[in-house]
């Protein structure tokens, strides 16, 4: 069964320091704290829902500048005089 303890909390497993875990999966130690900084004292689902939430925000964000662009189009196409 899982633990849905918090996101970042100073305890890391046996001990083992932030530089070793971070060289063991290949991330750098400002990656790690930059990671720290936005999910830290987050439970893993409030974390999961805010990766939706900005995955959805991206996506709304891509069909409303694609919007605008065929909008500006067709204004465009429809001020020329023919």
């Amino acid at each position: 069964m899982r633990h849905g303890g918090a996101i970042g909390s100073s305890a890391m497993p046996n001990g083992v320091s932030v530089a070793e875990l971070c060289r063991k999966h290949g991330v750098s130690d400002a990656t790690v704290y930059k990671w720290k900084a936005k999910f830290g004292g987050m439970d893993v689902s409030e974390a999961k829902r805010l990766k939706a939430l900005e995955d959805e925000n991206a996506k709304l964000k891509r069909l409303l500048a694609e919007t605008m662009l065929d909008n500006v189009a067709l204004k465009d196409l429809l001020g020329k005089k023919w």
